[in-house]
């Protein structure tokens, strides 16, 4: 199992959010290469990359950071936030990033998702499931839909998604500890590579989520910029 250090970016800064909620920011560094090339230093071989101005407004304001975060490391880098049309994903891969990460286009059409898998590969698009209490949210976590999580990272795995992003958003930013049961859960019905995302706060919940034995890897954030992980990154 791999970890993703989260390099969270909103108005040219590295932030983290309590809960997905913008009014529970906590600004990190105004430089996100440092950042990007502290985590590939510790020996990270991805970076998970969101454009959170782009997940509330639906426009991009940081895609001078990603580029320059593309050009400063030599791991691939993947980026959410804001990926809603084709437009979108041709800008992320012009600016350097090897994956995109839809959430609300995917939950507004599969067939769009299907396309742009066989446009781009399936292993360049990820699907970003992100729930409460077993329900997608989108648009920033602003509205939950009646889409079951479960439902929807298998229909977006039958239309050649090769990656599934999971996030429960109750755990993300709180140090709380991930939701083990249901990424357990998940893991046991896809065969796609499964991502878990939200709650690691310790060495200790990124060796409890390699036990499930059915995840590809962890995003963690708020957990790595508090220093409760350390550095060099140990094998997981």
């Amino acid at each position: 199992m791999i970890l993703l250090p989260a390099i969270d970016l909103m108005g040219g800064q590295v932030v983290r959010l309590r809960r997905g909620e913008a009014a529970e920011k906590t600004v990190y560094s105004d430089d996100p290469v440092a950042w990007a090339r502290k985590w590939r230093e510790a020996g990270a071989r991805w970076l998970h990359l969101v454009d959170l101005d782009a997940a509330f407004s639906g426009v991009s304001a940081n895609l001078d950071s990603v580029r320059a975060i593309c050009k400063a490391v030599d791991i691939p880098c993947e980026l959410g936030g804001g990926m809603r049309d084709i437009e979108a994903v041709h800008a992320a891969f012009d600016a350097g990033v090897r994956r995109v990460v839809l959430g609300t286009r995917a939950c507004e059409s599969l067939q769009s998702v299907r396309e742009m898998c066989q446009e781009f590969g399936g292993e360049r698009i990820a699907v970003g499931i992100d729930s409460r209490d077993g329900k997608v949210a989108i648009k920033g976590w602003r509205e939950t839909t009646s889409l079951s999580a479960t439902g929807l990272a298998l229909a977006a795995q039958d239309v050649g998604v090769r990656t599934i992003i999971a996030t429960d958003i109750a755990t993300d930013g709180m140090l709380t500890g991930p939701n083990l049961p249901a990424l357990q859960e998940l893991g046991e019905l896809l065969d796609c590579d499964l991502i878990a995302s939200g709650g690691v706060s310790s060495l200790r919940d990124l060796q409890n989520l390699a036990a499930l034995g059915c995840l590809h890897g962890a995003i963690v954030g708020k957990a790595l910029y508090d220093g409760h992980i350390p550095t060099p990154f140990p094998e997981i």
